[in-house]
C-alpha cells in the first residue's frame, strides 16, 4: 500500500512509519521540509495547511491511506476530508484518550465510555475532531477510523508528569533536584511503548472495516505513579532521589498550566480495556514492560550528551511547584 503520514517523524509516528516500511509498504511523509525525513520515506513538501500545496506534490499518485497525526482542530481535518475525500481508501485520525469523561465514570476504560474533558482545551479540540470526522463517515461513509493513545513514549522519553520528551525530568534527579509526585502517588497509570503502539497502526492500515470504529491502543501493564517513578530511579541508577508527594490542587494553584494535563489526565486512574484492538489486531501485544523501556531510554540519552536536551519552561515549573510546597507554613 501507498501510505501517508501527516506527522511522521514525532515520538509515536516515527516508529509506525519505520514498522510499515519495514513491512513492504511505501510510506510517504509530509513535510515542510525544515529537517531531512528519514531516508526510507519519501518526502512530500509543503505547507500542512496549504491544501493547494498538498494537492499539487501530490499530483496524481494518491495514497491509499492518511495516517494524521497533526490534526489538533476542526478545521484541520476538515481540510484534509476537502483534499482525500474520494481519493483514498482509509483515514486514520490519531485523537487522544483524553477525550474521556474526567473524573472516569468507569474502570477499566472502552471504547463506549463517555467522553467530554472539562479541563482541557486539546482533549476538547480533539473530541470536536472526532465528532465532524464520524459525521461525515455517517453521511457520505468517509473511510475514517480513530485512534486514541494514551501515555505513550519512546527511548526519546523519560515519562513525568510535566513533559516527558527530552532529558529534563532525569537531569534533575541527577543533580538531586526536587521532582514531584501529584497527590499520593498512587493513582493507577499506563505507558504504552512505540514500538508496540505501532504494531496496533500497523494492523489497523488499509483495514477499511474498520471504518467508522474508535480503538484505544494501550498497554495492560498498569502501574502506580510511585511505581513509575521507582522503575526511573532504578534504571538511572540514582541513590537518592529526592521526590516530593504534592498534593494535585497544589500544583493546579501553582503552575495553572498543568490542570489540562492533571485533572484532565495524568491525576485520574489511567486503566483500558484493550480486547478491542486485540480482536481487530490479533499480533498486537504489548510486550515490553516499562523497566525495559525506561533502560532503553536512559542509556539513548546518556550514549551522547547532544541529546540531553532540557526544556527550561518544564524545569520552571517543577523549580516552582517544589519551591512553593517546600516554603508553606
Amino acid at each position: 500500500m501507498k501510505i501517508l503520514f501527516i506527522g511522521g517523524t514525532g515520538n509515536i509516528s516515527l516508529d509506525c512509519a519505520t514498522l510499515l516500511a519495514s513491512r513492504g509498504h511505501e510510506v510517504s511523509i509530509l513535510t515542510r521540509g525544515q529537517r531531512s525525513a528519514p531516508p526510507q520515506f519519501r518526502a512530500l513538501v509543503a505547507e500542512r495547511h496549504d491544501a493547494e500545496a498538498i494537492r499539487r506534490v501530490i499530483g496524481n499518485d494518491w495514497p491509499d491511506v492518511v495516517i494524521n497525526f497533526l490534526g489538533y482542530t476542526p478545521d484541520e481535518v476538515k481540510l484534509d476530508h476537502a483534499i482525500f475525500a474520494g481519493h483514498i481508501r482509509h483515514y486514520i485520525f490519531i485523537s487522544t484518550a483524553m477525550v474521556y469523561a474526567k473524573p472516569h465514570r468507569q474502570l477499566p476504560i472502552t471504547e463506549e465510555s463517555p467522553r467530554g474533558n472539562p479541563f482541557s482545551d486539546y482533549a476538547q479540540q480533539k473530541h470536536s475532531c472526532e465528532d465532524w470526522l464520524m459525521e461525515k463517515f455517517r453521511s457520505e461513509k468517509f473511510p475514517v477510523t480513530i485512534v486514541r493513545p494514551s501515555h505513550t513514549y519512546s527511548h526519546r522519553w523519560i515519562p513525568n508528569p510535566i513533559k516527558s520528551e527530552g532529558y529534563t525530568f532525569l537531569k534533575r534527579l541527577e543533580l538531586g533536584k526536587p521532582v514531584f509526585i501529584h497527590g499520593d502517588g498512587q493513582n493507577l497509570w499506563t505507558l504504552t511503548a512505540t514500538s508496540d503502539f505501532a504494531v496496533g497502526i500497523a494492523g489497523l492500515a488499509g483495514n477499511v472495516e474498520a471504518a467508522g470504529e474508535a480503538f484505544h491502543i494501550t498497554s495492560d501493564e498498569v502501574l502506580t505513579w510511585n511505581q513509575i517513578y521507582a522503575e526511573t530511579v532504578l534504571a538511572a541508577g540514582i541513590r537518592d532521589a529526592k521526590i516530593l508527594k504534592i498534593p494535585t490542587w497544589f500544583v493546579c494553584r501553582e503552575s495553572p498550566r498543568m490542570i489540562g494535563s492533571l485533572l484532565g489526565d495524568k491525576a485520574e486512574h489511567g486503566v483500558f480495556d484493550s480486547a478491542k484492538i486485540k480482536r481487530w489486531v490479533p499480533d498486537f501485544a504489548c510486550r515490553k514492560t516499562y523497566r525495559e523501556g525506561i533502560a532503553e531510554a536512559v542509556r539513548w540519552f546518556r550514549e551522547d550528551p547532544a541529546r540531553q536536551t532540557i526544556n527550561a519552561e518544564a524545569d520552571a515549573v517543577f523549580d516552582k511547584v517544589c519551591a512553593a510546597w517546600t516554603a508553606r507554613k
